[in-house]
């Protein structure tokens, strides 16, 4: 489990067909085999540590359900390592787990904050609420608005391929959402740098996933 407060900004080293390279002295420096480490949001698992440097392996199943597959040495990256029973919740519930990949429409630069509008999955779309929480590239952050019905969709044509992993292809619908990046996550996570067009992952509340379930399950117990 992870709380959405990313740690360091860390670099890609090496990228392999099956294993990743990451350079990240915080959370390297006390990482071993077998710890888990959010990567933009994906729980990975680490496999080697070598300095700063640590590896871990990336299944075909995670480079399909993801964006991991575009990222080349050099790409910076964000790094959180797994919470503790004594881990302040400075964020949410975040499981690691990707529920879709999106991408950025616009930012609006404005006098100490951006606003930025995202591309969210229509079937993640439910999950989403005015002033909730949202997991973007494995930071937390707070939904500030979403697009009313009928307005920011957009349909998606692009085929999936090893750069494009996990992104939704042709007749798939997208709803559109902002938050504000404050000075401090415009500085310390790849949101500050990624535009128009670049992916990131999108990990919906969990806790409105199972009030979901458990509420149609209710329904179907009483029909």
């Amino acid at each position: 489990m992870f709380t959405g407060i990313v740690e360091e900004l860390g670099e890609i080293v090496a990228v392999e067909p099956a294993r990743l390279g990451i350079r990240g002295r915080t959370v390297a420096s006390d990482a071993k085999h077998g710890d888990s480490i959010a990567v933009n949001g994906v729980c990975l698992t680490v496999t080697d540590v070598d300095g700063d440097v640590f590896g871990v392996d990336v299944m075909g199943e995670t480079y399909a359900r993801t964006a991991l597959g575009a990222l080349v040495p050099g790409d910076p990256v964000n790094l959180e390592r797994a919470a503790t029973m004594a881990t302040r919740l400075g964020g949410h519930i975040v499981q690691g787990h990707v529920d879709g990949v999106g991408e950025i429409l616009k930012r609006e630069r404005e006098e100490g904050w951006d606003t930025v509008h995202f591309r969210l999955p229509e079937g993640l779309a439910k999950y989403i609420v005015e002033k909730g929480s949202i997991t973007i590239d494995g930071v937390s952050l707070t939904v500030m608005g979403i697009a009313p019905a009928g307005e920011g969709r957009a349909e998606r044509t692009r085929v999936d391929d090893q750069a494009d992993s996990g992104r939704l292809s042709g007749g798939e619908g997208w709803v559109e959402f902002t938050v504000g990046l404050i000075p401090t996550t415009l500085a310390l996570t790849t949101l500050g740098v990624k535009d128009a067009g670049d992916p990131v992952h999108f990990e919906v509340d969990i806790l409105a996933k199972h009030v979901e379930k458990l509420l149609a399950a209710r329904e179907g117990a009483s029909a």
